[in-house]
């Protein structure tokens, strides 16, 4: 017995001095950095940052990961953490935390038992929004901590969590950083970056993540919905909303309806550990709930996609800076209540306090996790077995909608509630009003979707698919022809059933986002949501697909998961008489003539249509180079249809010469846009305002592209590097030509002479304000009048945040060629237009109408009744040339493939014109 006692303290002293040894061995940030980390004035690069984690792998309790490329072309870097023991398995606990959060072929024996055994994962990240320096700097404090920390806190949480630490956007750390430390005054050291902190979208890389068109979000889901997992998601932010330190979970209403309630009330389990952290370490200033902005409505964030996947998504946002600041005096947050238990007072604030903040938090969720390890496993898997047998029974959703169809039947047979009276509902509205709404058999959920292979943009619906697919879904595809409800559908066809874990996402991605009416009080100004009200992919991109509601089966083959797909190849017939047919209702026919034009190959457009095909079709004559030039596009999949003859009026076309405006520090909306014509394989050159306002615009551009932001408004307003604070004398020579901004008397002159010239302008959003500057006969529809004069209509009469409305286009028009007789398009607050009794007389043209008192399609309306009648869209020709208003955000955020064309049909002119 005594051996035994000394053998087992002579092992344990052992393990003690090893790791105290391999504590020491790992190198401080300091001694890597040369200051510590949160010393005011001091910021690391993200070159500086790669090495030290790579210096950090020489521990055994931490193992190295390059996730992918960036846009730029770096490295990606994540760094797992855990105890020595579980990094040599992790294959072992990647397998566990995958079978649960598939819940596949597991009973609850099996389910219990992989939770016994499995380690928490949870996913630690910093950087997103790269001037949000707090985010890379905690996360570099915290490696640093979780590796060479022994007490027994620690060590808990290494044996028991598997910790993803990663960095989320390391071109943007490099610029920042470097940025910031160039100046050797720290006095004069900034933030006024000359362009966006992702090479293209900026902020915007929080709005990627279902769509995940930059490379750095296809790193991230991979990892997070095809390999690990992770039951924990912490996004760290900046910044706090003044007069607190952070916000928090738990978030303020409404939380997406599509959610396992257990989803909910983890998050606000998590938050509650992180708030007592604080409050038990005396860091006051943790607001929470109403006391901030934040919901869990929207999808799209890198922690708000998370939810759609059963993970507890995490969003703190912390003040905090390398320059020296001051919390500031907000005296209604000065009072306690469940908002902010425990209010911060205004104080000098320095960079260290928010690292130190931000190490407590990530110890509150790590312990978190510690001590729930098998209870966070075990109910990621009762999510998707809740969400699996939903998928496979009769389930009526709930929502806004259909409670108030609820209160208008029962309003319908009862008298109207007498006046100063509680009314209906005081004692319950009679359970057959339920019945008669949520047991509708034609209100029933979805057992799944069918997208045909033969609708006229397959090739666009598989980039949907593709977005599915990396989003972690199971997607079945079609062997043979098949029926369902006596609908016959193509081999090829893709089917996506419900009855999966991640079944919330599917939703989402087909279903209209009911969003609540939300407002301040009654008759009160609306609340805004945090970001998008309604944003259905499926809706934005255009897919046609059926929605199935009985079970249904057929000759489906499951695709392995992560597998990406591509449209079938589009074969060029051997032998074409006249030529060769595009349709033009395929986005991707229009990157085939663009590389057709650059291989000096001719293209025609058919106004009238030609072979069945729609108005605008490309026209390819027959020859061997154009034959071999259609071959190359063949994994497009679009097909060369072979016809005997040049269509009726088809008119040659070349490619215009394109000008996309961009603003000092990078506009957002035209960073997208910069990506989709990189994409898409269209030519451009940017415009800054300076090079406007020096005119001669006709002898470099064809067209002028203006994407929301641009064109100030005829009341006034800046934008540009002035109205964002800084001088252009303090800048580097190099960027000084970008700044600058769009002015009524400097920059409309030239663009008016630029359209009198010739050339064509488009106006996306809120740059609509061109047509106002340039005094055409339209007016702002969504205006009243008070006390004899316009005004605009009031929130709380007209409110229509991002959400899907549709429209009806006039497909007569060249700029609506390949859109459909109705569409659905993205509408943020977006601008709508009435026309004056002479703008006939003048030429101006609708090109897309609101032609129903119910446009709304997915997301948040309130007044859209008011939108009857109005233009979403006109020409205006001017001088020359043309103006192109387009009131929808048409190129949104590049998910809007199903208004793309809206843009592309601008972009090419006349051959010799």
């Amino acid at each position: 017995m005594k051996v035994n006692l000394l053998s087992t303290l002579a092992v344990s002293l052992w393990l003690a001095t090893t790791i105290q040894v391999q504590a020491q061995s790992v190198p401080t940030p300091k001694q890597h950095f040369g200051f510590n980390i949160g010393d005011d004035y001091n910021l690391a690069n993200y070159t500086q940052t790669e090495a030290y984690f790579k210096k950090l792998a020489a521990s055994p309790r931490t193992k190295y990961v390059d996730i992918g490329l960036t846009e730029e072309g770096r490295h990606q870097l994540m760094l797992i953490v855990s105890s020595p023991e579980n990094i040599k398995n992790l294959e072992k606990y990647k397998e566990i935390s995958r079978k649960l959060a598939r819940a596949e072929d597991l009973t609850e024996a099996d389910a219990k038992k992989l939770a016994n055994d499995g380690k928490a994962i949870v996913w630690i990240d910093g950087g997103l929004h790269a001037t949000e320096t707090v985010g890379t700097h905690q996360l570099i404090e915290t490696a640093y901590n979780l590796v060479s920390r022994t007490d027994a806190e620690t060590m808990r949480i290494l044996d028991n969590c598997i910790i993803l630490m990663v960095h989320a956007n390391p071109d943007g750390q490099e610029l920042v950083s470097n940025w910031y430390m160039s100046q050797k005054d720290p006095a004069k050291r900034n933030m006024n970056i000359p362009r966006l902190y992702e090479k293209y979208i900026g902020h915007d890389n929080n709005r990627d993540f279902y769509m995940m068109n930059m490379k750095e979000s296809q790193n991230i889901t991979r990892v997070q919905f095809l390999e690990w997992f992770p039951q924990i998601v912490y996004n760290h932010h900046q910044t706090g909303p003044a007069g607190s330190v952070v916000a928090g979970p738990p978030y303020r209403d409404p939380f997406n309806y599509v959610y396992d309630p257990l989803l909910v009330t983890s998050i606000d389990a998590l938050g509650a550990a992180m708030s007592s952290r604080l409050n038990a370490e005396n860091k006051p200033g943790y607001t929470e709930r109403n006391g901030t902005q934040f919901s869990t409505w929207w999808n799209g964030g890198l922690r708000t996609t998370t939810y759609f996947h059963n993970m507890v998504g995490l969003l703190t946002e912390i003040i905090g800076s390398p320059t020296p600041a001051t919390v500031p005096l907000v005296p209604e947050r000065l009072i306690p209540s469940s908002n902010t238990p425990y209010p911060v007072t205004p104080q000098p604030w320095h960079y260290k306090q928010s690292i130190d903040y931000s190490l407590s938090l990530n110890y509150a969720v790590l312990g978190y996790a510690a001590r729930q390890r098998d209870i966070m496993l075990y109910n990621m898997y009762v999510m998707g077995q809740n969400s699996i047998k939903k998928g496979r029974t009769d389930t009526w959703g709930l929502s806004p909608k259909k409670a108030d169809s609820i209160t208008a039947a029962y309003r319908k047979d009862s008298p109207a509630p007498a006046a100063g009276g509680r009314g209906f509902g005081f004692n319950g509205v009679p359970t057959k009003y339920y019945d008669q709404v949520l047991k509708d058999p034609t209100l029933r959920d979805p057992r799944g979707y069918i997208i045909p292979a033969d609708q006229a943009d397959f090739p666009t619906a598989v980039k949907f698919i593709n977005t599915l697919v990396r989003s972690g879904l199971i997607v079945h595809k079609a062997s043979s022809a098949f029926k369902v409800n006596g609908v016959s559908y193509p081999a090829g066809s893709y089917v996506v059933k419900t009855d999966q874990a991640f079944r919330p996402h599917v939703l989402d991605m087909f279903e209209p986002q009911d969003h609540p009416n939300d407002f301040q009080y009654p008759g009160g100004p609306p609340i805004r949501p945090y970001d998008n009200a309604g944003w259905t992919l499926a809706f934005q991109m255009g897919i046609k697909f059926d929605r199935i509601q009985d079970a249904f089966d057929g000759p489906f083959k499951r695709i392995p998961y992560g597998q990406l797909q591509t449209p079938p190849l589009a074969a060029v017939p051997a032998a074409a008489k006249a030529g060769y047919l595009l349709d033009t209702r395929s986005n991707n026919a229009y990157i085939a003539v663009n590389d057709l034009l650059k291989a000096g190959v001719e293209v025609y457009r058919a106004p009238q249509g030609a072979d069945g095909l729609p108005a605008g079709t490309f026209f390819v004559p027959s020859s061997t180079t154009a034959q071999a030039a259609l071959a190359k596009e063949a994994n497009l999949g679009v097909k060369a249809i072979a016809t005997a003859k040049k269509p009726k009026g088809a008119v040659k076309i070349q490619a215009l010469r394109i000008g996309l405006w961009d603003q000092y520090g990078g506009s957002i909306p035209s960073g997208w846009l910069r990506w989709l014509f990189e994409q898409t394989h269209f030519n451009f050159e940017r415009v800054y305002p300076q090079e406007i306002d020096g005119g001669n615009l006709k002898s470099k551009y064809d067209v002028l592209v203006f994407v929301g932001g641009a064109i100030p408004s005829t009341t006034g307003g800046r934008g540009g590097f002035e109205g964002r604070g800084g001088s252009a004398e303090d800048l580097p020579a190099e960027y000084k030509a970008m700044t600058g901004r769009i002015t009524a008397d400097k920059s409309i002159p030239q663009l008016k002479a630029f359209l009198e010239a010739g050339g064509s302008i488009v106006t996306i959003g809120s740059s609509a304000n061109l047509a106002y500057q340039l005094k055409l006969p339209v007016k702002n529809a969504l205006t009243e009048t008070v006390k004899g004069e316009e005004r605009p209509l009031s929130g709380d009469k007209f409110y229509i945040p991002g959400s899907v409305l549709q429209v009806t286009y006039d497909t007569t028009q060249p700029a609506t060629w390949g859109m459909p007789a109705t569409g659905d398009v993205m509408f943020d607050s977006s601008p709508a237009f009435k026309l004056d009794p002479n703008a006939n007389a003048q030429g101006i043209k609708a090109l897309a109408t609101y032609t129903t008192a119910t446009p709304l399609r997915s997301g948040w309306a309130w007044g859209q009744k008011y939108l009857q009648g109005s233009m979403a869209a006109f020409v205006a020709p001017y001088g020359s040339g043309k103006l192109y208003v387009f009131g929808p955000e048409i190129s949104f955020r590049a998910q809007s493939h199903g208004t793309f064309k809206l843009l592309f049909n601008e972009l090419y002119g006349t051959a010799g014109k």
